[in-house]
């Protein structure tokens, strides 16, 4: 997922080199949406891979 956000991120900087405002506004926020979702999982699997039974 981490890969996905990189990627959205990439292309949102390359739409804004080029001028093209709506991609590059949809590309970044698509990019922080995975990136927030990426965070909040590895968060949880940390955590829950620490518990012992």
């Amino acid at each position: 997922m981490l890969r996905y956000a990189v990627i959205f991120f990439v292309v949102a900087i390359l739409a804004g080199v080029l001028g093209l405002s709506g991609v590059a506004g949809a590309a970044t926020q698509i990019a922080w949406v995975l990136f927030v979702v990426f965070l909040v999982m590895a968060l949880f699997s940390l955590l829950s891979g620490r518990r012992t039974s």
